[in-house]
């Protein structure tokens, strides 16, 4: 989903700050909040992409305010109360307001349920292009690379599309692999000379440059 959450080859956030010796949680409810979180999410049977799709649907200026764990903390609340597991009234019983995330923009129908891709198109030297495509649910590709150019240098695992995942809870397999690119390809004038930049990628992702 194109939303404020994929921020990656974006400026003006500042530098990325290194806590040295972090701990695990700075505080306590961080803790419970990952134990909590870990078995909803196995209870409703709720998939990796299904809850990153929900943290994604949290409304920008929560997300941009609230920190991980916060994130994780509303997109299971969001997706036990879509499931009817618990009720909005119940969690308002505990906090006044408890935010939300925004209902999903797509639906299951709105979902290619493509068959399965074992073998994979594509080997080390291709030249590929990002397709330039978008879509209003669960992706990840992320919006920088679009439309660029880059070379396959690895060959990754068949593993299941997330859109299908998240939207349908089935499992469609793809190829995916490590893509090259040039810096100057994705930020021209701005970028930083004999740069590259790595990016994991979908087959469903790549065509032939």
């Amino acid at each position: 989903m194109d939303g404020v959450h994929d921020l990656a080859g974006m400026q003006g956030f500042g530098p990325v700050e290194v806590e040295a010796d972090e701990p695990v949680f700075h505080h306590e409810w961080e803790g419970r909040t990952f134990g909590v979180g870990a078995a909803a999410l196995s209870a409703g049977g709720f998939n990796t992409p299904m809850f990153r799709h929900a943290i994604e649907r949290m409304d920008p200026g929560h997300y941009l305010t609230s920190s991980y764990y916060e994130h994780w903390l509303t997109a299971v609340a969001t997706l036990l109360v879509e499931e009817g597991m618990i009720s909005r009234g119940e969690l308002e019983t505990r906090v006044d307001a408890f935010p939300l995330s925004r209902p999903a923009a797509v639906g299951a129908d709105d979902v290619d349920p493509s068959t399965s891709r074992d073998a994979p198109r594509f080997a080390i030297g291709d030249v590929v292009r990002v397709r330039d495509a978008h879509f209003a649910g669960h992706i990840r590709c992320p919006r920088y690379v679009r439309g660029r150019q880059g070379v396959v240098v690895r060959i990754e695992p068949v593993v299941p599309r997330p859109e299908v995942e998240a939207h349908r809870r089935a499992k469609v397999l793809d190829p995916t692999y490590g893509v090259r690119f040039d810096a100057a390809e994705l930020w021209t004038d701005a970028a930083s000379p004999n740069t590259t930049v790595h990016v994991d990628l979908y087959e469903q992702y790549l065509e032939p440059a």
